[in-house]
């Protein structure tokens, strides 16, 4: 099989992986093409972590795949999880080549699942469409690799830079088709974390609201002194809502346990949670994808400790003033040599408002 068509054959392949980009976490997004004398004979991606993988997928679709080639985006498992090793199948299906676009990023099984097929005699290719595999999964890959979820952070400001007028108010300075952008971003997010200050100006459902089937973000709240209200609608939601703190008070964690949350207790940095032990914190519960929905206080934090991968601003066509509230708290900027640089990757309008996506500089 020729180069170009190994990238035809799994670009589309890719494109039957996004379409569990609402439902596999905490697994890989993963799609898999079966071709035999240039012919697809089967496709398949994988759905919902506990449901087949990819290439088991494809398989139930073909009653014989001997000699086919399987294009598949992640390298085949070689281990038993929820399912059985994806090798063992490939391998008594008496397919004759596997192309991957990229080893699993796991460092504990990368590269054995290719070992394996090569082992059964099986060529092996990978690397075909790399990259845009794993942009796919940045997030898993992001876990896997350094211990901490992809983290992309939503704002949204006026022209003049301003999150909400000085009393508060911010409902709202986006359009109708820019919120509906933001439920997109929450659908492809594992969780949503925002801050208590957050909380107790908004009471925020924090939930993806779409239209398709989706599994739901777990939603994170930082909350280092315990001041999250019982009354919060993010308690009686379905699904998981996690408080992290460094707040020693037994009573307030069981209060907030009772009314339905899980409180854990981080490692603290002057008196405010490590953030660096949150993201660790997050990974080790499997979430590839962190959506930040928060005010300019845990913003600025983020931003100085380099912890977001990509900012996603929508800005408004109008003007709240010079008293309005920034995007940034960010003490100690005195000089343009203290500035903090961002790299413009996209820019699009969605709806009478601009959506820019950012992420950090290199220089």
């Amino acid at each position: 099989m020729s180069a170009r068509k190994d990238t035809v054959y799994m670009a589309r392949a890719i494109q039957l992986a996004k379409r569990g980009c609402f439902t596999t976490d905490p697994n890989p997004r993963v799609g898999c093409v079966l071709v035999r004398d240039e012919v697809i004979i089967g496709e398949g991606w994988h759905v919902k972590a506990g449901l087949g993988h990819a290439e088991i997928e494809a398989l139930k679709n073909v009653q014989d795949a001997q000699g086919a080639t399987v294009y598949v985006t992640l390298e085949p498992c070689s281990h038993y999880g929820r399912t059985p090793p994806c090798c063992d199948a490939l391998i008594k299906a008496g397919v004759s080549r596997v192309v991957a676009a990229m080893q699993d990023p796991n460092p504990l099984v990368s590269g054995c699942g290719l070992e394996k097929l090569k082992a059964a005699g099986i060529q092996v290719t990978c690397g075909v469409l790399a990259e845009d595999a794993r942009a796919l999964n940045r997030g898993f890959v992001k876990r896997m690799t350094e211990n901490r979820p992809f983290l992309r952070s939503k704002l949204a400001m006026s022209l003049d830079g301003r999150t909400a007028f000085v009393s508060g108010e911010s409902k709202w300075i986006t359009s109708t088709e820019a919120r509906a952008d933001v439920h997109k971003l929450r659908a492809e997010s594992s969780a949503i974390l925002t801050g208590i200050n957050t909380i107790l100006a908004d009471d925020p459902a924090l939930n993806a609201r779409v239209d398709w089937d989706v599994v739901q973000p777990i939603r994170v709240v930082l909350d280092s002194d315990l001041n999250m209200p019982v009354t919060a609608q993010m308690a009686s939601a379905p699904g998981r809502s996690l408080i992290l703190t460094c707040s020693r008070d037994e009573y307030k964690r069981q209060t907030l346990q009772d009314a339905g949350f899980e409180v854990y207790r981080l490692a603290d940095k002057n008196a405010r949670l490590d953030l660096h032990e949150v993201m660790n914190f997050l990974a080790g519960q499997q979430i590839n994808e962190l959506l930040v929905e928060a005010g300019p206080i845990l913003n600025g934090a983020l931003l100085a400790e380099g912890l977001v991968d990509e900012w996603v601003v929508y800005m408004a066509p109008c003007i709240l003033g010079d008293e309005g509230r920034g995007l940034f708290t960010v003490p100690g900027l005195q000089s343009m040599a203290d500035k903090k640089n961002l790299k413009l990757c996209d820019v699009r309008q969605i709806g009478p408002d601009l959506k820019l996506t950012l992420t950090p500089s290199q220089e």
